[in-house]
């Protein structure tokens, strides 16, 4: 190819990408033991080197500079041509090499630390392109019940498949969690789950050259990495859903058991229990149609499987409890209640006790900023984490909690305008910041006014079950349905 050509254009990039990733998709579909080899062009291919490009420069991480002290977002639109032309030409020449990753560590809700790994900007794209290359593969392959980092799937049908089954029998829930998943995850099982479907040695020995290539600690030690896939990495999801997966299919292999009415009605005389699972990333649900000793008892299953990637649940958050007693699970709390006003039963689910205190933590945050910042400044902050939020948690049965936060954060913004405005009396401060048609008292400022949470609709997520489309099938349905 020549180099010196130009590039295509975004739009003809992504429209490339996507007829490549759709091709790969229907081929790995079709023949479940095929072995892919000559990937390594794609990943070099100008058209995913430039979706990726645009990917790593279009989230929030793009702020944030690796060891090499680059932030992506820094790069401007001529200069990017250039830094990925110089790239491509590495790649092609097999000069390129990770970097070892920028530690960051981030404190959890918990009081522990998360440890995130910040690839150079270098590193990013090219991590990005081998997941546009390798994502459609190994989706051909994921089972229904995992629903972490995977595309057109989302946290709510986990919540929406937990009650589904839930309602259906399965009242006992093993609720559990791996521990260290992102740092311990064992390279060789990983390594052999992607060779199962990528001959390209290219191609693996790029995944493996960035699973070794080391850590940045914060006190500047550099340390090798000998297990996991650093967290904060474009290419940690896909690799940590490849080395779980071998838990999905666990459980799916024994779902397929007792998926018939028949097979059910024969474990059920048999006195043996019926289970499924519902994973999202390093978090887990196992629901059991049986007894509390049973579902206790496939915690060793469980235990068993992670086994043979060199992971663990975690003892502190994996435990059996009842529908009835209820649990947490991605910020929801999920338990079944007698509906009011009458003698029936349903599953509800609405934001823990522990969301909202998060939500309420940021917006305190917040809002004990400096007074010197306008009003506005303010609004826009709080504005956009309370509007993520309640886009997160409106399926569900959030209404009273959504007003209960609407009046929390109006307090605060009140307080803040009473600090910022000392000596000024509430009649001024009403009437300056508070004051709209209506009668109403919201604190706006410059055409701002404060979001409120309380205003937000709240809807009942549909269950999609295995319904659920990949960006390869809905274009091909899309395709089909216009032809």
């Amino acid at each position: 190819m020549n180099t010196d050509a130009p590039w295509p254009s975004l739009d003809e990039a992504r429209s490339r990408v996507l007829e490549i990733q759709a091709k790969l998709h229907r081929w790995a579909t079709d023949g479940p033991d095929r072995r892919f080899g000559d990937l390594f062009n794609l990943v070099c291919d100008p058209a995913f080197l430039m979706v990726g490009w645009d990917r790593v420069r279009g989230n929030r991480g793009a702020r944030t500079a690796g060891v090499d002290g680059v932030r992506p977002r820094a790069i401007g639109t001529m200069d990017g041509e250039e830094f990925l032309r110089g790239l491509r030409d590495d790649l092609k020449a097999r000069r390129f090499s990770p970097l070892p990753v920028r530690e960051r560590m981030i404190p959890k809700a918990s009081g522990k630390l998360r440890r995130l790994g910040i690839p150079t900007a270098r590193d990013r794209v090219v991590q990005a392109s081998l997941k546009l290359v390798l994502e459609p593969i190994f989706e051909a392959d994921f089972d229904p019940c995992s629903y972490g980092f995977r595309p057109m799937r989302r946290a709510q049908d986990a919540i929406e498949e937990i009650r589904h089954f839930s309602h259906r029998s399965y009242e006992w829930i093993l609720e559990g969690d791996i521990a260290s998943c992102f740092d311990e995850i064992s390279h060789p099982a990983l390594m052999d789950r992607v060779r199962e479907r990528v001959a390209d040695k290219r191609v693996l020995g790029l995944v493996k050259a960035f699973l070794i290539a080391g850590i940045l600690a914060e006190d500047g030690a550099l340390r090798g990495t000998k297990t996991g896939t650093p967290q904060g990495g474009i290419l940690s999801p896909l690799l940590a859903n490849i080395a779980l997966s071998v838990l999905d299919e666990h459980f799916a292999e024994a779902w397929q058991t007792m998926a018939s009415d028949a097979a059910r009605r024969r474990r059920r005389r048999r006195g043996e229990a019926m289970y499924r699972l519902v994973r999202y990333a390093d978090d887990f649900v196992v629901l059991v149609s049986g007894t509390k000793a049973q579902a206790e008892a496939l915690t060793g299953d469980v235990a068993a499987v992670l086994s043979t990637i060199d992971l663990r649940p975690s003892p502190e958050k994996t435990g059996v409890c009842h529908i009835d007693e209820g649990f947490d699970f991605l910020g929801f709390r999920i338990q079944r209640q007698v509906k009011r006003g009458s003698n029936k039963a349903f599953v509800y689910s609405w934001p823990c006790k522990k969301a909202l205190a998060s939500i309420m933590a940021k917006v305190k945050a917040i809002t004990r900023q400096g007074t010197n910042q306008p009003l506005s400044d303010l609004l826009r902050q709080i504005n956009a984490a309370l509007r993520g939020w309640t886009v997160y948690f409106r399926h569900g049965v959030s209404k009273q909690t959504f007003d209960y936060l609407g009046r929390f954060a109006w307090l605060r913004v009140l307080g803040w305008l009473r600090r910022k405005h000392c000596r000024a009396c509430w009649k001024a401060i009403r009437r300056r910041y508070l004051a709209l048609p209506g009668d109403r008292l919201v604190p706006h400022d410059a055409g701002i006014a404060l979001f409120n949470a309380g205003s937000v609709a709240v809807t009942r997520y549909r269950y999609r079950g295995t319904k659920i489309p990949n960006p390869w099938t809905a274009r091909t349905m899309t395709t089909k349905a216009t032809g």
